[in-house]
C-alpha cells in the first residue's frame, strides 16, 4: 500500500462530498505530498480522477479499492 501524508475518511459520504472535502483539505500538504481519500460511494471512482484533471493535480490511483491517492502538484 502506498503511504499518504494526509488521509481523509469520507466513508459514508455521498457524491459530491468526498471531492468537496478533498478540495478543502489538499492544500494542507506540501507540493509533492500524497493525500488519500477513503470513500465508499461508487461515484468517487470517477469523481476523484476528474477533480484531479480539473485542478491540475496528479491522480495516483486506487490502492486498495476505496482508497484514492492524489499527489499535490501545485
Amino acid at each position: 500500500m502506498t503511504g499518504a501524508d494526509l488521509e481523509l475518511d469520507c466513508r459514508g459520504m455521498l457524491c459530491p462530498l468526498p471531492v468537496i472535502e478533498l478540495g478543502k483539505r489538499y492544500a494542507e500538504v506540501p507540493v509533492g505530498a500524497v493525500v488519500a481519500v477513503l470513500a465508499d460511494d461508487v461515484a468517487a471512482r470517477t469523481d476523484i480522477p476528474a477533480w484531479c484533471r480539473l485542478r491540475g493535480q496528479e491522480y495516483v490511483g486506487e490502492q486498495p479499492p476505496g482508497r484514492y491517492l492524489v499527489r499535490r502538484t501545485s
